[in-house]
């Protein structure tokens, strides 16, 4: 798998309802406390460091805290991220192709630490408001540890509280973003949408 479609699991958590009114810091806490699963659309271009277009996807999302998720890439190509709370599974279609990691290890200080699981978000993330632009609140959170793969992150939230866009620059001068929609806070989704068994015929690779 390619670097932009491999890492781009480690945005996996990051379109989310939040509920609470305020600051953009406040609306992302609140979530933090009370979105226990989530439902959405998302539309995804990456750019490069020039801010040209290097791909464009869509597909959906759904999340359960702490940790577990499934990632559905629909356009251009078919891929499926799991996270079944121990381990992520990267299936790729079209190559055949299974990558599974230990959760731990592949999510490390990314935003799905940011928004996943229980925790504490300034242990892991310096977080700053950088103000309103048109209707839309925003905050930079900053990885404290090098190990991440993004050098900054970047969320909207509506007036209302609720996350609309995020953009995330990586250490390779790229930036990724995504707008969110038909955000549904708190679905009933049924526990075997988190996990993947992989295919009779896939290659499975362990890292």
């Amino acid at each position: 798998m390619t670097y932009t479609r491999c890492t781009f699991f480690a945005l996996l958590l990051c379109l989310l309802p939040v509920a609470a009114m305020g600051s953009a810091i406040e609306s992302l806490k609140t979530f933090i406390q009370e979105a226990q699963t989530v439902r959405a659309t998302f539309s995804q271009t990456l750019l490069d460091k020039h801010a040209r277009t290097l791909q464009e996807s869509s597909g959906t999302m759904l999340f359960e805290r702490p940790d577990k998720f499934r990632w559905t890439y629909e356009k251009p190509y078919e891929q499926l991220i799991v996270g079944d709370g121990a381990k992520v599974w990267f299936y790729d279609q079209d190559l055949d192709q299974v990558t599974v990691r230990q959760l731990d290890l592949a999510i490390g200080s990314s935003p799905a630490a940011l928004l996943a699981g229980n925790i504490d978000i300034e242990a892991n993330f310096e977080l700053v408001e950088i103000g309103r632009n048109d209707q839309i609140e925003w905050l930079e959170a900053t990885p404290k540890t090098n190990e991440s793969v993004f050098e900054k992150i970047q969320l909207g939230f509506s007036l209302e509280g609720a996350l609309e866009i995020m953009t995330l620059r990586d250490n390779f001068g790229q930036t990724t973003l995504l707008i969110f929609s038909n955000l549904d806070k708190n679905p009933e989704l049924p526990a075997d949408l988190f996990k993947f068994t992989p295919p009779d015929d896939a290659d499975v690779i362990s890292d």
